[in-house]
């Protein structure tokens, strides 16, 4: 199942990445990037931290074909993005919730305590974005004022981790988790709600 939701992540997020990308007016070599680094970005270090080979993608490599499939589709249909990108909120939740539920389901396959495995969510669910905010000269919305983003991620994955320690079928700790996750960054979103910013007076 793990499998499965892994690979709904990644068209997502490749989906919100060519959208970002094209609002940035990035060439096609440019929106490739950016949708790569977000699909595979957070993974590819969950991989590393849990000591996972071959990475994701390497395993799955036909995931790089859909990438680059719908970032060259992307980039030679503009006005297909145009017309999506008013919804560019929905691919990032949908990313968000569903990477986070497979960072945690893969680092309890490992073996991991409940802390490190909404740990390796959260890295997996934010991470990607973190190294294409950098590669396009931006703060990373994970660290500046900015609707909640981890924070949704690291609730809805603990929503996910209790309700694995009940005799449940799978689904209902997935699906609780990846709705909590989801639901809770729409809302972040629509009521900009934010953490507090860090400052020093004087």
């Amino acid at each position: 199942m793990l499998v499965t939701i892994e690979f709904c992540a990644v068209i997502s997020s490749a989906i919100y990445g060519i959208l970002l990308a094209c609002r940035k007016e990035l060439d096609v070599v440019g929106v490739f990037a950016i949708a790569f680094t977000i699909s595979f970005g957070g993974g590819t270090l969950r991989d590393v931290f849990l000591d996972r080979h071959p990475l994701f993608w390497i395993a799955n490599d036909h995931y790089v074909v859909i990438v680059l499939v719908l970032s060259i589709s992307g980039a030679i249909l503009p006005r297909l993005v145009a017309r999506l990108e008013k919804f560019l909120l929905v691919p990032d939740a949908l990313g968000l919730a569903l990477f986070s539920i497979t960072g945690a389901g893969y680092a309890l396959e490992g073996g991991t305590s409940l802390l490190i495995a909404s740990m390796m969510a959260v890295l997996t669910g934010t991470f990607g974005g973190v190294i294409a905010d950098v590669i396009i000269n931006e703060i990373p919305r994970l660290f500046r004022s900015a609707p909640l983003y981890a924070i949704c991620a690291f609730t809805g994955t603990w929503v996910y981790l209790i309700l694995q320690q009940f005799n449940l079928p799978a689904s209902i700790p997935i699906i609780s988790g990846f709705a909590a996750i989801f639901l809770l960054r729409m809302a972040a979103v629509r009521w900009d709600i934010r953490l507090p910013n860090a400052k020093l007076d004087g």
